[in-house]
């Protein structure tokens, strides 16, 4: 009886420290940021991370800095992208949880498992946005030089298969977005958040070493909108 009960307490115990450690792993590397440039006195490129609470996104000028974004991820792919659309949000996640959990009620075990273990292709979000639609998250300033900028645009060109946006037919949340073909799968080490930081890193902005969490990616960052 007394193994029994222990084999079953370990059985429940596991999966929550499990969580735990994760959770720590996380917070303790926040700590131990890799060390970005020193911001300039004045940016040249001002750019914003956007977070539901969840989920962050790179929210970048449509136009500009050498890059327009417009012709890359077209208005047409959207249902009815706003025609003065001044940025583009671009995040990368999970195929499944994507496309089939457009609010979190909707996500189910199996997806959520599947997703852990990197059963999916990865998909691109991009959605058309005037400044003011950034008041519906909680957005973080992200001010670039040029060079910074470069980096970080160089970062969502990778993510496309072959550099070319492919949208994925009668996939949207809303009028003004559209999903994307990308390259790689989403996992429980590499979540949506991990490629957000991921591109802070490779444009030397200072942030977590691991960024599983959307507070992972948005601590060393100011909160702020145009």
């Amino acid at each position: 009886m007394r193994t029994g009960l222990r084999a079953l307490s370990i059985v429940l115990l596991a999966p929550l420290a499990a969580m735990l450690a994760y959770w720590s792993a996380a917070c303790l590397l926040l700590l131990w940021p890799v060390k970005g440039q020193p911001p300039a006195a004045a940016a040249q490129v001002q750019a914003w991370v956007l977070s539901n609470g969840i989920h962050t996104d790179l929210v970048l000028p449509m136009r500009g800095h050498g890059v327009d974004w417009s012709q890359l991820f077209s208005a047409t792919h959207a249902r009815a992208a706003p025609p003065d659309a001044s940025y583009i949000a671009i995040g990368w996640g999970d195929r499944e949880i994507y496309l089939y959990t457009p609010v979190w009620a909707d996500l189910t075990a199996q997806r959520a498992l599947r997703a852990a273990l990197g059963r999916n292709r990865a998909l691109l979000h991009v959605s058309h946005l005037r400044a003011a639609d950034l008041a519906h998250g909680t957005a973080h300033r992200l001010p670039l030089s040029q060079e910074q900028y470069e980096r970080l645009a160089a970062h969502v060109m990778a993510s496309l298969p072959q550099a070319q946006a492919r949208p994925i037919p009668g996939a949207h949340y809303a009028d003004n977005d559209a999903f994307y073909e990308a390259t790689g799968s989403a996992n429980l080490f590499r979540t949506c958040n991990n490629w957000t930081g991921e591109g802070l890193r490779a444009a030397g902005v200072t942030v977590s070493r691991w960024t599983p969490f959307d507070f992972t990616v948005t601590a060393y960052l100011a909160a702020g909108r145009p």
